[in-house]
């Protein structure tokens, strides 16, 4: 069967042109379509659907992230699912997980496949909200006739990815609208919605990953989502978000190497005393604060005289 012939004469015409038009990239994915996935624009085309057994293997793999979004899936579904908005939650391979949709626009969204156990990759479907911004690793708006199918120009998606604690794209987090009155405007708040609630659950992914751990926010601008490090009693990083990591650059290497979150942080002491020293000072300021500044406490929680503890405090200016 064939589709809106004027939608895929326009797919081929700019998906093929040598221009700053085809570089775009909404033209590299449907370059992606026609030449790594060996899709037609004009075919008519439903979404992949796995069968019950796969369906639960990728739900089960997934479902600390389906907990760590619960709360704010919801939220967001309280905000603009009575717009005609439908939600979608999806693993990396475009698995739909969960989603949320108000039971008026139900038959709709199932008619088009967006439902769960359908699989919105681009190769499934071409271009599309889930499947392209998993494929491009960005925030993605997909507007109508944007999309690669013909088949699929009544749909206008806004979607971002969700990586996990280890800076890996995990999942994508999707709103879409059948509806025709939707307006560039619409979707650039819908775009920035589902951009920060992605981000808050990217930090709920990163402080279950370490549970037991401080969590430093690093100052960093320009970044969507938070820059969080995972801190050990000893001040040694155990992880970071991406946007910490960039923001810092480091990389899995030098966490593995134990880096102290103060120099990733370039935090410099005003007094220039060493580390040792440093440690020395923090440890006697915490005793003391337990104690609220009882010195023969703090000197028996730390099994040493009140004398040494005095002149302990007098040698690190501890007050």
């Amino acid at each position: 069967m064939r589709n809106d012939p004027s939608h895929s004469d326009r797919v081929y015409s700019v998906a093929l042109q040598n221009s700053a038009a085809a570089s775009s990239p909404i033209a590299a994915s449907w370059r992606r379509c026609l030449d790594v996935h060996q899709l037609a624009p004009d075919e008519i085309r439903k979404p992949q659907v796995l069968d019950n057994a796969e369906f639960h293997q990728a739900r089960e793999r997934m479902e600390h992230l389906v907990v760590a979004g619960a709360d704010e899936f919801d939220r967001l579904f309280q905000t603009v699912g009575r717009s005609g908005c439908c939600l979608i939650l999806s693993d990396r391979n475009g698995v739909v997980l969960d989603r949320r949709g108000a039971a008026g626009d139900d038959a709709d969204f199932r008619s088009l496949g967006l439902w769960q156990q359908t699989v919105w990759s681009e190769a499934s479907v071409g271009t599309n909200g889930i499947g392209t911004a998993l494929a491009d690793e960005r925030t993605v708006v997909i507007h109508r006739d944007q999309h690669f199918l013909s088949s699929n120009i009544a749909l206008s998606c806004a979607t971002a990815p969700i990586r996990d604690h280890l800076g890996r794209v995990a999942a994508a987090l999707d709103i879409s609208t059948c509806r025709h009155d939707v307006t560039d405007m619409t979707l650039t708040i819908l775009s920035q919605a589902v951009r920060d609630v992605a981000g808050r659950i990217e930090a709920n992914l990163f402080r279950m990953a370490f549970p037991t751990a401080r969590i430093v926010m690093v100052p960093a601008t320009g970044f969507s989502t938070a820059a969080l490090l995972a801190v050990d009693a000893d001040d040694l990083i155990l992880g970071a978000t991406r946007a910490a990591r960039l923001a810092l650059k480091i990389d899995d290497a030098v966490i593995a190497q134990g880096m102290p979150a103060a120099d990733a942080l370039r935090e410099e002491r005003s007094d220039g005393g060493s580390d040792l020293a440093e440690a020395e000072r923090a440890a006697l300021r915490r005793v003391l604060s337990r104690t609220n500044g009882n010195v023969s406490q703090a000197a028996q929680v730390l099994g040493i005289s009140r004398a040494t503890l005095h002149r302990k405090m007098k040698r690190l200016s501890v007050h």
